[in-house]
């Protein structure tokens, strides 16, 4: 994406937010050159050549890294590309995701590592960077080649969709990713447990007659993974936790001194179990929604850091597929548009979360924990920046997402929180429509 001549932005008049360098100022400046950060803090001259943004009201922050998305291509260009994928990232604020390899083919080799990365540049949008699969073909027998595809750029490894339900073959990817660096992200399920599941096991599943999935199925994995990278010293990424259980699981696991790290989704920060009255398919996701006391102990814990990053698992699927009976529907809702309207709507807004532990959570910890170019606004960083409005009101409109996917359970509902200009490698790649014609 470099290219040294293109013209420096200067991002003026903004709350400077960045908590990789315990940076807040109420009123500061940005300025962007050569795709690097120039400088961040209080307010600098204006560059002759430069693209002056007036970001007054609005909050200047390090752009948000998604660790982990559904992208669909190859295999599933009909319901998102990564093109399209990328685009909505930029909409959403996030100057970089991360590719789940969920694909068709599997993304299991170098070569699949490489097309991601081919179409990601094509794309000139958010960067995109992929995850390997821990198995070949994601079928839980033998392990991918993680070497060849790190050489190649990916930057973790996962089944994510499928858990790896081997413990030998779990401990033998800890130990084979510590090697090289990166982190093994696992789907925590006991496909047993959860076998025929399509929600929360409890009340609400047996008054709408549907099999339930427990928080156990989970939970199981879930210690099982830590007490592996206790033995092996490699790096558990617990994808999108759901329960109560779970947190308490992954605190254990860092009082000791694991490496353990974890993530959960805006959905899960946000909706409960109720949201699926009336065999509402756009509240059908794996993990399941659970209890309001779920909700809330994973509240408490992004707040505490016990959950280190918000992820979105963006999830996009066709009409007609979530069109189905609850329990034949696909799971998954696409997330990358409205995570940061979720986020301000049921944390910030009711003061669990500061802005400034919202940044930490969408886009340092992200950046940091899987070793990402990004995540701060530090001097000589790449410029990738993210500017919002915090207060802004707006009602989600699935009609009109940059991505492919309309799958929300959020539609008509009226959130706070908007990205109001995308910065990716020095370079404006989502401006909203609004500003651009009010600049």
């Amino acid at each position: 994406m470099s290219a040294p001549d293109r013209r420096p932005i200067l991002l003026t008049g903004g709350r400077v937010l960045d908590p990789s360098q315990r940076l807040d100022l109420a009123a500061g400046d940005v300025l962007l050159a050569d795709g690097k950060i120039q400088h961040a803090g209080d307010r600098v001259g204006r560059p002759d050549d430069a693209e002056v943004i007036d970001c007054a009201g609005l909050v200047v922050s390090p752009g948000f890294v998604d660790v982990h998305c559904h992208l669909r291509e190859p295999g599933r260009e009909d319901v998102e590309t990564i093109a399209t994928g990328a685009r909505a990232a930029a909409a959403g604020g996030f100057t970089a995701v991360c590719a789940m390899p969920n694909t068709d083919p599997v993304t299991d080799n170098q070569a699949a590592v490489g097309f991601i990365i081919a179409q990601a540049k094509r794309a000139a949008a958010s960067r995109v960077y992929p995850i390997g699969a821990i198995t070949l073909g994601q079928k839980g027998e033998s392990l991918a080649e993680f070497g060849e595809m790190v050489g190649a750029g990916a930057v973790a490894v996962s089944d994510d969709g499928k858990p790896v339900v081997s413990s030998q073959l779990m401990r033998t990817a800890l130990e084979y990713a510590r090697a090289f660096g990166i982190p093994v992200a696992d789907h925590c399920e006991d496909p047993t447990l959860a076998l025929g599941g399509a929600m929360n096991e409890g009340v609400m599943s047996m008054k709408l007659g549907l099999k339930g999935i427990p928080a156990e199925a989970e939970e199981i994995m879930a210690i099982r993974d830590i007490l592996l990278a206790r033995r092996t010293g490699g790096h558990i990424h617990l994808c999108h936790m759901s329960t109560k259980g779970s947190v308490e699981l992954i605190r254990w696991g860092k009082e000791r001194g694991i490496r353990v790290t974890a993530e959960v989704c805006p959905h899960h920060l946000s909706l409960t179990e109720e949201s699926v009255a009336g065999y509402n398919t756009n509240a059908k996701m794996n993990p399941p929604l659970r209890t309001a006391e779920d909700v809330e102990a994973l509240q408490q814990a992004v707040r505490d850091g016990t959950i280190d990053v918000v992820a979105t698992d963006h999830a996009p699927h066709h009409y007609d597929e979530k069109e189905r009976e609850f329990a034949d529907a696909p799971n998954g809702i696409v997330g990358l548009e409205t995570a940061l309207a979720v986020l301000v709507t049921w944390l910030v807004e009711p003061g669990i979360l500061t802005y400034a532990q919202l940044v930490d959570k969408m886009a340092c910890a992200p950046a940091r924990i899987f070793n990402l170019p990004g995540g701060t606004l530090a001097r000589g960083a790449v410029a990738d920046v993210t500017v919002f409005d915090p207060t802004r009101a707006w009602t989600v409109d699935a009609a009109g997402f940059r991505s492919k996917g309309r799958n929300t359970p959020y539609a008509g509902q009226t959130l706070r929180g908007k990205t109001v200009c995308t910065v990716v490698d020095g370079r404006v790649v989502y401006r909203e429509a609004t500003e651009a014609a009010r600049a």
